[in-house]
């Protein structure tokens, strides 16, 4: 399941759970758009992880966990810290970085 960031407290989920994804969006974004049922097929397949959407434009202090310069960004964290990102519309780039992480 993929929740929506309501408040600018992604710090607080990536400390209260092992592994979490996000994808970096905003409401402008076409590829952001496309890219969003693909990353809830990944959530689907990985209970084991917390799946969330940012909007970067709304959540300035999560939208610094990962370095944002593009939208779509997905980012994991594992263990409360960054491990890796990518910014991409291409599922399969963003199911690699899923699998490697979870």
């Amino acid at each position: 399941m993929v929740k929506e960031l309501e408040q600018d407290n992604l710090a607080e989920v990536i400390a209260e759970n092992d592994i979490v994804f996000v994808q970096y969006s905003a409401t402008w974004c076409g590829n952001c758009r496309i890219m969003k049922p693909k990353f809830k097929k990944l959530a689907s397949e990985n209970e084991n992880a917390v799946f969330l959407l940012v909007d970067a434009e709304k959540f300035p202090a999560s939208r610094k966990l990962a370095t944002v310069d593009n939208l779509p960004t997905f980012a994991a964290f594992k263990g409360g810290a960054f491990k890796t990102q990518v910014q991409t519309n291409k599922f399969d780039v963003l199911k690699e970085m899923v699998t490697e992480v979870a």
